[in-house]
């Protein structure tokens, strides 16, 4: 076997274990006490991330960006502080189900967005793979919310929300466009590091905007160790995780592990509510799981990496 497809191999599993990591980490938020500030808890979490990478990478020979590397890592960032900004905002305005719904075109977004930056090739069974596992996430959603009776809702903070998820599509399509430069490391940490700083940076302005500070003295000490916790695995290994998918497969593959976060969500309501099993859950479970093996697949005849990178630049 090449290192190419052992590299992709290992982007997959790795994005197997995003996936699993987070989905069993909104359980874990739920612990969390009532009242406190959501966008400074996020930024937080990111700063512990930030520097438990910044153990590691500190000794790195590229740890400093370029110029156009810094002017990147700023817009990654900001793309990190639209998406959180936009979801925690709608989250009191939006159903679960809106939310669920206009979550799942993230994929296909990444995909457009892929192909708008030169980072995606024209295909049509990789845009039906995703058109599938999109159909599969919406009915899990669907599944889900039957028994609640929520309902399916378009409105200005739906518009907001979806605006969110475009910033979320752009995460690694900027991040693909400026590693195949040569503008941002090679190095997945190195990379994942930066834009958890600015993401941080940004998503901790936006709650001294939004928020009162003085919520955060709400937060006990198991708050904080939970806060810790989701900082360096929910956040660092996860951004690490899909920084090192992003160095070898392309954006809406990697994206695409979205739609099998709703499909661990149902394991775990499973567990916790053993009378939801139905067979409305079905249609859904098969459709995400067809679209992951059908990755896989791909992945196997080395038809879902990335067009051929462009030369570095003095600039990387």
């Amino acid at each position: 076997m090449s290192s190419e497809a052992k590299g992709a191999e290992g982007a997959h599993a790795g994005m197997f274990l995003w996936a699993l990591i987070v989905g069993l980490s909104f359980p874990a938020v739920g612990l969390l006490s009532e009242g406190l500030p959501p966008l400074f808890l996020t930024a937080i979490r990111f700063a512990i991330a930030a520097v438990a990478l910044g153990a590691i990478v500190w000794r790195a020979p590229d740890r400093l960006p370029g110029l156009a590397g810094l002017v990147l890592y700023a817009a990654m960032g900001l793309c990190l502080a639209g998406f959180f900004g936009a979801m925690f905002w709608a989250a009191h305005q939006v159903t679960a189900l809106s939310m669920a719904t206009l979550y799942v075109s993230v994929p296909l977004l990444a995909y457009a967005l892929g192909r708008v930056f030169g980072v995606e090739r024209a295909d049509v069974v990789l845009l039906a793979t995703l058109a599938v596992g999109a159909a599969g996430a919406l009915g899990l959603a669907w599944a889900g919310n039957a028994d609640t009776g929520a309902s399916l809702e378009f409105g200005l903070a739906e518009g907001l929300f979806f605006l969110g998820c475009l910033a979320s599509a752009f995460y690694p399509v900027l991040s693909k466009w400026g590693l195949q430069r040569g503008w941002l490391s090679p190095s997945s940490a190195l990379r994942t590091f930066w834009s958890l700083v600015a993401g941080g940076v940004l998503i901790g302005l936006l709650g001294l905007a939004l928020e009162p500070v003085r919520a955060l003295a709400r937060m006990t000490v198991s708050d904080f160790l939970l806060v810790a916790y989701l900082g360096i695995f929910s956040s660092g290994v996860t951004f690490w995780l899909m920084q090192r998918g992003t160095g070898v497969l392309t954006p809406g593959t990697v994206t695409a592990y979205t739609y099998l976060v709703p499909f661990i969500s149902m394991f775990l309501i499973f567990a916790m509510e053993p009378g939801r099993i139905g067979w409305h859950w079905l249609p859904g479970s098969v459709a995400v799981v067809l679209a992951i093996v059908l990755l896989l697949r791909r992945s196997a005849s080395g038809r879902n990496r990335s067009p051929t990178p462009q030369k570095r630049t003095a600039a990387g």
